[in-house]
């Protein structure tokens, strides 16, 4: 017989969240939450090396675990990693993916309570306690586990905390870029490594020229990763005034990526980690998903997404031969959205 958790109190807590730096932000409502719940309690979160920066600050986790994969190569040196890690001696573990590397952690952390999904019948007895994930929005579906602790989502947001310094930091950096008083910053995450989830680059110049055309004082700010410099650049040679989109010599790091987007009135974009960064920072977002699910998409009506109707949408397929979904966003179509959630900010500073 499963035991009640009503009365659970645990002294330290693990959460497992690896994968994509969107993911980890996904997860920042249910640490909140757990850490509201458990007040006195150790909140320690397993995530990746590159999800680090947008958790730096969170007040809500107490220490990371951070997965190197460079670090972990060879079965010995995981053993021993893991090993070291369990000794922390948790009473609950909260298993959100149970991807290999966290069910490994959950089986050597020996937690009193490990929580997560209905696993498969060879995972029965990993874990003490399982739910079955409410749909919809992500944020609200990894909270949904956390239900035998009493916890329920009630619209939590993820959250970025940024200080003083990296705001004025960033402020400094885009000022530099042309970001002068009077104008206002919208910052454009244009590329995608799927070509089933990239708007075209076509289709971004011709929205930046309507926006530049109708509202002059907005300046862009090409967001890019590592080896997609030459696809902003092209990007900035279609457009009619490429002197209104700011791109940096070099991209900046994730930090003062998202001081920067901080500053801005608007996000447009694919369905990646910017479009989370825009829901954290409070910033309204305006996203092509292309073959990405809705429930990536914030349920609040600053955030919008342009999906088709569509038989086949959405298909979540990395690869597909039919882009309608994203062919059929027209630029004008994005225009007159963009514009819509840009209303408020009618006034310049």
């Amino acid at each position: 017989m499963k035991r009640d958790l009503a009365a659970f109190a645990p002294r330290r807590i693990l959460v497992c969240q690896q994968r994509q730096i969107g993911d980890a932000l996904l997860a920042t409502p249910a640490l909140e939450l757990l850490k509201k719940r458990f007040p006195r309690a150790d909140l320690h979160l397993f995530t990746e090396a590159k999800c680090e920066p947008l958790l730096r600050g969170n007040p809500h986790i107490d220490k990371l675990l951070l997965l190197d994969r460079r670090e972990q190569r060879g079965l010995w040196a995981q053993l021993a990693w893991y090993r070291r890690a369990a000794t922390a001696r948790y009473d609950l573990v909260v298993d959100f993916q149970q991807l290999p590397r966290c069910r490994m952690l959950t089986r050597f952390s020996r937690a009193e309570v490990r929580l997560s999904f209905p696993a498969p019948w060879h995972r029965i007895g990993l874990y003490t306690h399982t739910v079955r994930p409410a749909p919809g929005y992500a944020a609200a579906t990894k909270v949904s586990l956390l239900a035998p602790l009493g916890i329920a989502w009630h619209g939590e947001r993820p959250r970025i905390y940024l200080t003083d310094e990296e705001r004025a930091r960033a402020r400094a950096f885009l000022a530099g870029l042309g970001l002068n008083k009077g104008l206002r910053l919208v910052s454009v995450d244009p590329t995608h490594r799927r070509a089933s989830k990239r708007w075209p680059a076509a289709s971004y110049a011709r929205l930046l020229d309507i926006l530049t055309e109708v509202r002059p004082e907005l300046r862009f700010l090409l967001l890019r990763g590592p080896g997609e410099d030459d696809e902003v650049r092209a990007l900035r040679a279609a457009c009619a005034r490429p002197e209104r989109l700011l791109l940096p010599e070099e991209a900046p790091d994730l930090r003062l990526s998202a001081a920067c987007m901080a500053e801005a009135v608007l996000h447009l974009g694919n369905c990646s980690a910017p479009r989370h960064m825009a829901v954290a920072l409070d910033v309204p977002s305006l996203v092509v998903p292309g073959a990405s699910g809705p429930e990536w998409t914030c349920p609040d009506p600053r955030h919008v997404e342009l999906r088709p109707a569509l038989p086949c949408s959405p298909c979540s397929r990395t690869d597909c031969p039919d882009l309608r979904c994203l062919t059929l966003v027209t630029p004008d179509d994005a225009a007159q959205a963009a514009l819509k959630l840009l209303e408020p900010h009618s006034q310049t500073r």
